[in-house]
């Protein structure tokens, strides 16, 4: 897959293609099932299909200091796009330039101009140009001007819920990690870089890798998960690959300040991981964060802990 990080760094003897527009935060079922539709159309007009999405997130330029939480980091973003069977994703850098461009100087720069799109794929509640002026029927209107064809994709919903970013990051907010890997179609994951913290899970036994996570990143509500640890390379792509607990939250019963994301390895206690940059999957919770009276206390519920983590990842 090509990996365009600006429409300048389009070749210039790039053809016509087809064309998916969005954040696409979490690539989630619903982007998966547009980009499904944007493939369907290039094999049928024999074309290579362009995703093109943002960074950083439009909001935090347009309304600086609303920046939602991310479902992902850009790298894993394209990573997953990659996956989908794309020929091609541009990343157009979003400046509050950028996003003063109306609707019509959107579709010139970028659709035609560029990527000279055939088609333009997009979900049906799709918002473009300064002030979120235009939408799909504009988009349509601008196709028939600038010579491609508009496909409007319903958003798809399960159980009467819209599948969609801000609906993941309320389940994730109260914890509800897997509702949130229903709609995403895999568990949700946190990257980070191993630090150094006070290093108590290690004196009492339970040593874990303490992440530094990238600044507004979705975190699961506090409480104590089931999930994986991994450690990736420097292309992102998993080297080790751990049963893990993880622990979100204060450490209340040591009176901590500071929220952290910290995972314990099952059965190793004999892994250095500082400095390397590693990342969490959350596959189940498997209770809240308490305060204990005592660090026996918490000693012990850690042991009933990795029990239920053991027991539920290695089931089936």
């Amino acid at each position: 897959m090509q990996r365009w990080l600006s429409t300048a760094e389009v070749p210039g003897d790039w053809g016509a293609s087809v064309v998916t527009v969005g954040e696409f935060d979490g690539v989630h079922r619903g982007h998966q099932r547009i980009v499904a539709k944007a493939r369907e159309a290039a094999a049928a007009l024999r074309l290579p299909v362009v995703v093109v999405t943002f960074d950083p997130h439009p909001a935090e330029v347009v309304r600086p200091g609303s920046h939602p939480p991310l479902l992902c980091t850009a790298r894993r973003r394209l990573d997953l796009l990659a996956g989908l069977g794309v020929d091609a994703v541009c990343v157009i850098p979003f400046t509050l330039e950028f996003s003063q461009l109306g609707p019509d100087e959107f579709v010139r720069s970028v659709l035609a101009d560029r990527l000279h799109a055939a088609q333009v794929v997009v979900g049906e509640n799709f918002r473009f140009g300064h002030k979120a002026a235009g939408d799909v029927a504009l988009l349509a209107d601008l196709g028939e001007k600038y010579d491609f064809g508009v496909t409007g994709v319903p958003l798809l919903t399960e159980d009467g819920v819209t599948i969609s970013s801000t609906s993941i990051r309320a389940l994730l907010a109260d914890g509800a990690v897997v509702a949130a890997a229903e709609l995403l179609g895999r568990p949700h994951r946190v990257e980070g870089v191993v630090v150094r913290g006070f290093q108590r899970g290690r004196a009492l036994g339970f040593p874990t890798a303490n992440l530094e996570t990238p600044p507004h990143f979705a975190i699961p509500a506090d409480g104590i998960y089931a999930g994986w640890l991994a450690s990736l390379d420097a292309a992102g792509t998993e080297t080790d690959l751990w049963p893990a607990a993880i622990s979100v939250g204060t450490n209340p019963t040591f009176d901590g300040q500071d929220r952290t994301v910290e995972a314990h390895a099952l059965d190793r206690d004999d892994l250095d991981l500082y400095g390397t940059h590693v990342a969490v999957d959350f596959v189940a919770r498997l209770r809240a964060t308490v305060r204990f009276d005592s660090v026996e206390a918490l000693v012990r519920q850690m042991h009933l802990d990795i029990g239920d983590a053991r027991r539920l990842l290695t089931a089936g």
